[in-house]
């Protein structure tokens, strides 16, 4: 913004401290409610806007409209550092209102679409926390584990738990199209109670398949949920990769694939043993999840499948996340397990000693290795 100097613009649209909607005027220093649509103070009147009420011809032609208009929806006058005034988004409507409907809302939204103007959203990019001091060269690290992956053909996973679902007659956020009047009736409350359970998908995206997996329990998200998902997983697509010795997983730093968790590194021994893979893993910082690949190309893929769609039974949201697809040629699996995982389970010393990891001595803390343990010849 330009700071407490810049003067607000003509038209903008405030909301004071106490909820109030009005109009603030170019040098106008009356805080004082306004009507809804009350013209803009220092802006021309149209020529059908004479006093004694609307002139029976229009002007085909207004040479100072389109620079009127970009004056009301100046994003400089977004807002006020100064105070604790802040500009909400006008409507067509009211913008027309505002140029004393020298042009129609119509007209108004082709004008702005022409001068490149269009409806934004918030963008969640400014970061609340401190940055780690390893963050970039973590990512670096990610992408040369990624590329020596893909050069020996070696498979490469990104994993994750999507969001919990409840299971019921509950809403879900999007439309669908239905005839007038019949749209689904759902719970006025999301009560945990009501529901027969609450959903948890953990999830696998093959990367160079470009293919995911899900696996889906009414029990708790754990580490034995993710590892056994990957093993899922593998036993699925061994076929795919029949030289494969080595498996790349990146994974967050939290969750049930936790940095450090002894309990998900106790079960990936347990699946290296079984697979005769050697496991590495990579896992993101904390605080950028957003980044792990499994978020935007198979979660966000499956949330915009089931949109609006109630999510009633099991069957039905597991049938949802099995017709995810994309034109670039995603598919997914998904399956589902009545296995109880308890939480709390703990490695013991001895146990976590006999696990076969060796650190990277980039970002210890974040990159490891897991190799099967050697057979007893005897």
């Amino acid at each position: 913004m330009g700071g407490g100097a810049r003067g607000v613009a003509s038209g903008a649209w405030r909301v004071d401290a106490g909820g109030g909607d009005h109009r603030v005027a170019s040098g106008d220093d009356s805080s004082g409610p306004r009507r809804t649509g009350e013209r803009v103070a220092g802006l021309p009147r149209g020529p059908h806007s004479a006093t004694g009420g609307r002139a029976t011809a229009r002007r085909k032609k207004d040479p100072t409209l389109i620079a009127d208009l970009k004056r009301c929806v100046d994003p400089e006058t977004a807002g006020n550092p100064c105070s604790d005034e802040k500009w909400v988004r006008s409507r067509l409507r009211g913008l027309s209102q505002a140029l004393d409907r020298r042009a129609c809302p119509t007209t108004i939204g082709r004008l702005l679409r022409d001068a490149d103007y269009g409806l934004r959203s918030h963008r969640k990019v400014l970061h609340t926390g401190k940055h780690h001091a390893e963050r970039d060269r973590q990512f670096h690290h990610l992408a040369e584990q990624r590329d020596d992956f893909r050069r020996t053909g070696d498979p490469h996973i990104s994993v994750d738990t999507k969001k919990k679902e409840l299971i019921g007659q509950f809403r879900n956020p999007g439309q669908t199209w239905r005839p007038a009047g019949q749209g689904e009736a759902v719970n006025d409350h999301d009560f945990p109670t009501d529901a027969q359970g609450r959903a948890a998908p953990y999830g696998v995206y093959d990367q160079e398949r470009h293919a995911g997996h899900v696996r889906v329990t009414l029990s708790s998200d754990t580490a034995d949920l993710a590892v056994d998902t990957v093993a899922e997983w593998w036993d699925l697509n061994r076929a795919h990769y029949p030289q494969a010795k080595r498996l790349l997983i990146t994974a967050d730093s939290g969750g049930s694939n936790g940095s450090r968790s002894r309990r998900y590194k106790k079960r990936l021994q347990d699946l290296a043993d079984q697979t005769g893979l050697e496991i590495t893993v990579c896992h993101y910082p904390p605080g950028t999840s957003k980044w792990n690949p499994i978020e935007h190309r198979l979660f966000s893929q499956i949330s915009r499948t089931w949109a609006g769609h109630v999510l009633s039974t099991l069957l039905i949201l597991l049938g949802w996340i099995r017709r995810t697809s994309t034109q670039t040629g995603l598919t997914v699996t998904a399956t589902h397990t009545d296995q109880n995982y308890e939480t709390g389970l703990k490695v013991s010393k001895a146990e976590f000693k006999a696990i076969q990891l060796t650190r990277n001595t980039v970002c210890p803390q974040w990159n490891y290795t897991i190799r099967p343990k050697p057979k007893n010849t005897e």
